[in-house]
């Protein structure tokens, strides 16, 4: 049965690893389609063959997807049919892809999802964290400085975290964690998912490091790190997500009698509640 229609752009998932993780449905629109446009596709060609897919395939990366989608939506406003597929995983999911479902969603064009594996799903769901509520943040920054920025803005984040991380950076990027983090944070370290040599490790933010690099396996392949959220602190000031969050912003360049007089004024919140919680706030950053 044909699984493709004229027009359409195709989100494909592909194997984040072993080649037989991909779906039925997958390998029929990648034979059906007019065009398969990969992140790489060099890295696509042995699963395309393990399949017998013989579809044209074009190249979409981050250095040439503004052009690239401005071509693609030409041909699918002449009726082509075209998967996007990235080396590995959900395609746009720190991946490559973006502009092109942008331009398609705002041309009229049908964008349809074919899903499958997800290195961030897969993670998580074996990590043994809880994942009702989590929180993706992608590829951290590459420079130190910046990274632990980002890492102490999710400091207080009660809900998991993930992140992913190459073999080049993952020992910094896990030094850089147990300098934000509690040392009794649980940390599962995911390493090759659904390869040969799949390691998935449940330690914690203190031990991850000498774990690390005690194990050279350790510093080959592609990583997902999921970090224990935060304790959950009971809020007896009453204050919204999006009042917190102009408080927070406000105390790293004002006193407290400032920042708690600036967030009342502007989101309209007590300005009792926004001091207490200011004091409080200010007093935990001190004493960690």
């Amino acid at each position: 049965m044909r699984q493709t229609e004229s027009g359409v752009l195709y989100l494909v998932a592909t194997p984040i690893g072993n080649l037989r993780d991909i779906t039925f449905r997958a390998v029929d629109v990648l034979k059906q389609v007019d065009l398969i446009a990969c992140e790489d596709t060099r890295h696509s060609r042995p699963l395309l063959d393990h399949y017998g897919i013989s579809t044209p395939t074009t190249p979409l990366h981050e250095h040439n997807e503004d052009v690239a989608s401005a071509r693609l939506i030409e041909r699918l406003q002449k009726g082509e049919s075209i998967a996007l597929i990235s080396d590995a995983g959900t395609p746009l999911i720190s991946d490559p892809g973006f502009p092109l479902v942008r331009r398609a969603r705002s041309a009229g064009i049908r964008v349809v999802p074919v899903p499958g594996p997800c290195a961030l799903v897969a993670a998580l769901s074996a990590s043994g964290l809880p994942a009702d509520h989590f929180v993706f943040d992608g590829f951290l920054p590459r420079k130190s400085s910046a990274r632990k920025a980002a890492l102490e803005a999710l400091r207080k984040e009660s809900r998991t975290l993930i992140f992913y991380e190459s073999s080049h950076r993952v020992g910094e990027c896990l030094a850089d964690i147990a300098s934000v983090f509690p040392a009794d944070r649980r940390l599962v370290i995911a390493r090759e998912l659904t390869k040969v040599f799949e390691t998935i490790i449940d330690t914690s933010v203190g031990e991850a490091l000498s774990l690390f690099e005690g194990d050279p396996n350790m510093r080959k392949g592609e990583f997902v790190l999921v970090l224990e959220g935060a304790p959950v602190v009971d809020r007896t000031d009453g204050l919204t997500a999006d009042e917190e969050r102009v408080l927070r912003i406000l105390l790293e360049d004002c006193s407290v009698k400032t920042a708690a007089s600036l967030t009342a004024k502007i989101t309209g919140a007590r300005r009792e509640a926004v001091y207490r919680a200011a004091l409080r706030w200010v007093e935990e950053k001190t004493t960690d």
